[in-house]
């Protein structure tokens, strides 16, 4: 869009009112002014296939939608109109975008409409939506709403009344089947076998869809849901089969999936730095990771990055003073860097050259208000802050895979 030009001109006699004051000011001549107005000029663009370099966030609460950014510009790329409770996934081959949402027909009440909304990616334009019998009324979690590696299927978690899972053909845009999934949530791609997911009992599950009929079979409970809980945010590492997950403590698990997943031992990511082991006594203040999105895993070069704070046991929803960097296959925290805003939300570009993505306090706005934040696209290697992005968003942060 082009610009207004304004150019005004102000008689000396005006001047002259302001350093003399009123009673000195001789009558002035008529204010002259010009102006000069070029017209608007508005125009239709696509967006490129979606790029590595790219992140998307949702906004908050209060400016609905999830914006898209380019780290390494700091540019605004475009939007995706994703309601306030509503979960997006991205076509892996970058043709689409998908929300899963639930509407009613009368704003708060009506009708109760659930659908998975398909949205060109080139366009942004709506293609159409794709009915479904429920769904979950909580957005903005990585793991409630995903797409196979092929992206021919779409898996939504249910919670009505009881948990389970929609399965939906992307490619014939019609839902297929549900099935009851108790007990568990977090649903994680299980190639060859269907999915996998966390269960209350403190154990991991593997879900068969292979046959007519859905398997669910579960291993022996390894972490305590009621007393050091796995962080829901848990990574995937499709090359090597294996789920990264944390425990509000610090304790680092990873899983080898399959149709019966293997838990590795547990080691403690504040001993990986050299500090102190984290643990649930009242009062003990040490570093403990915490916020809504807090470790993002690299995965070409298999490092955990982790939002930790200081602090005691149950404050796993503060945001972050530091970034701990960790190689997973040395068991060592390599890097500390330090971060303002208290950012509650990271991921990490799966480029070569990574960039850490983080989403702070805003002007204005606290911790959790729901305020379109702050966001900071970091170099891990150097800690330098590479852009820094107003108003970006405040909730989940997602990039390509």
């Amino acid at each position: 869009m082009k610009s207004v030009n304004l150019n005004f001109r102000l008689s000396a006699a005006i001047l002259a009112a302001a350093t003399f004051g009123a009673g000195a000011m001789s009558p002035a001549p008529a204010l002259a002014a010009t102006a000069s107005v070029e017209p608007e000029e508005s125009g239709v663009t696509t967006a490129p296939a979606p790029k590595h370099s790219w992140f998307f966030v949702q906004r908050g609460f209060v400016i609905p939608g999830t914006a898209i950014y380019d780290t390494n510009t700091g540019k605004y790329i475009a939007q995706v109109e994703t309601p306030m409770l509503g979960d997006m996934a991205i076509d892996p081959a970058g043709k689409h975008y998908y929300v899963a949402e639930t509407d009613w027909s009368r704003r708060l009440h009506g009708t109760r409409q659930d659908f998975i909304s398909v949205y060109d990616s080139a366009t942004l334009k709506l293609e159409g939506d794709i009915d479904i019998p429920g769904r979950i009324l909580v957005g903005g979690r990585e793991h409630n709403f995903i797409v196979s590696d092929d992206g021919k299927t779409a898996y939504v978690y249910n919670f009505s009344p009881v948990s389970s899972v929609n399965i939906v053909d992307l490619t014939k845009r019609k839902f297929v089947r549900s099935f009851e999934l108790p007990g568990c949530a977090d649903l994680i791609l299980n190639p060859g076998v269907g999915l996998a997911a966390l269960c209350s009992d403190g154990s991991i599950a593997s879900i068969n869809l292979t046959g007519a009929k859905e398997e669910i079979t579960r291993s022996e409970p390894f972490f305590g849901a009621t007393t050091d809980p796995i962080f829901d945010n848990v990574q995937y590492d499709k090359a090597k089969g294996q789920v990264v997950m944390l425990t509000y403590t610090g304790l680092v698990y990873t899983a080898k999936l399959g149709a019966k997943p293997t838990v590795s031992t547990p080691f403690s990511l504040q001993e990986a730095a050299g500090v102190r082991k984290g643990d649930t006594k009242p009062l003990d203040v040490n570093w403990y990771p915490g916020g809504g999105q807090p470790i993002a895993l690299h995965r070409a070069s298999g490092h955990l990055f982790v939002l930790m704070h200081s602090g005691e046991y149950w404050s796993h929803k503060d945001g972050g003073t530091e970034i701990w960097d960790l190689d997973l296959a040395a068991h060592k925290v390599v890097k500390r860097l330090s971060v303002d805003g208290h950012p509650s939300v990271l991921n990490v570009t799966q480029e070569a050259k990574p960039k850490l993505i983080v989403v702070g306090e805003g002007e204005g706005n606290g911790s959790g208000s729901g305020f379109a934040g702050t966001a900071q696209v970091i170099d891990p290697a150097t800690g330098e802050i590479k852009q820094t992005i107003k108003n970006a968003g405040s909730g989940l942060i997602q990039v390509i895979d």
